[in-house]
């Protein structure tokens, strides 16, 4: 799986990079996705994150991580428009770009005070949390959200994250 990391503040440490690298990739294992799976990780800061939030949810308010699930017809997101790609090579990159997500380095700081636990943790738990998002989990009801949390557990406890 490729992953690729921005980080727009300028303030997060290699080492959370890595953590975020590998607990992807973990999390890809445990849902067994194809190794030629792609997407983004953008760490952002509160204004940023809420700009995000207004653009793509319609919410004034900063928020911890944004999964911006990619769209097989949302080409444009993915290809630049003068590129011109043979058209099976085209489904097999828009196969493979599975989303973006954007988390606040405010938020995680705030929530790992909040619930008494490291920042990596928190930094671990959004990046997973929001991965499994763009793959489709969701906690709208209680059995999606016991569902979500479990295996959002599991993967952090296998990678040594924990309360």
């Amino acid at each position: 799986m490729y992953i690729q990391i921005m980080d727009e503040t300028g303030r997060v440490s290699k080492e959370i990079i890595k953590q975020t690298q590998e607990l992807l990739k973990q999390s890809a294992q445990a849902l067994k996705l194809s190794d030629n799976k792609e997407m983004s990780v953008t760490f952002v800061d509160n204004l940023r994150s809420q700009e995000i939030n207004l653009h793509y949810r319609q919410k004034d308010a900063p928020t911890d991580v944004i999964s911006l699930e990619y769209q097989a017809d949302e080409t444009e997101f993915f290809f630049d428009e003068d590129m011109e790609i043979p058209a099976e090579l085209a489904d097999e990159l828009a196969d493979s770009f599975m989303g973006e997500l954007f988390i606040s380095i405010d938020k995680a700081k705030e929530q790992a005070e909040e619930y008494g636990h490291s920042l990596e943790r928190e930094y671990g738990w959004l990046a997973v949390h929001g991965f499994l998002h763009i793959n489709g989990y969701d906690h709208y009801t209680p059995e999606e959200e016991k569902e979500m949390f479990d295996l959002q557990k599991e993967i952090l406890e296998t990678y040594g994250l924990t309360r």
